[in-house]
């Protein structure tokens, strides 16, 4: 009967372990999961971006902890939540998200880390360009 019971207890209980973890943020770091990229490939993303806007305002994130698809959309619907925002791009590789603010919107970067905390990630450092 052991022999039988011990195996399964076994499975269920690496099954529950691994779940436990399986989407904690708090101890990664966007490092472990993106890949080496160089600063052409953010001008690249930058200028695909905005290829088809004019009269914005370009908030350009870096971010921690944003490791999966589950993070990417969830940052994405709750920026589209604002009016003010015409379009938002995450890239998970680059660990950058891409906001196009329209430019009567006064933009509160604490707000904007804010967001990003209450989605389990950290902004790291945030830059914002007119076009």
């Amino acid at each position: 009967m052991i022999k039988k019971i011990l195996p399964i207890v076994v499975l269920v209980s690496c099954n529950i372990y691994a779940m436990d973890k399986m989407h904690e943020h708090k101890s990664l770091n966007n490092d472990e999961y993106k890949t080496i990229t160089h600063s052409s490939d953010a001008n690249n993303m930058f200028v695909e971006f905005t290829s088809s806007l004019s009269n914005m305002q370009i908030v350009v994130v870096d971010v921690n902890g944003m490791v999966c698809d589950f993070c990417a959309r969830g940052i994405e619907k709750t920026f589209y939540n604002d009016n003010d925002v015409k379009k938002v791009k995450v890239s998970l590789e680059q660990g950058k998200v891409l906001i196009a603010y329209s430019l009567n919107k006064k933009v509160d970067l604490d707000e904007i880390k804010n967001i990003f905390l209450s989605n389990g990630q950290t902004a790291t450092d945030i830059i914002i360009k007119n076009i």
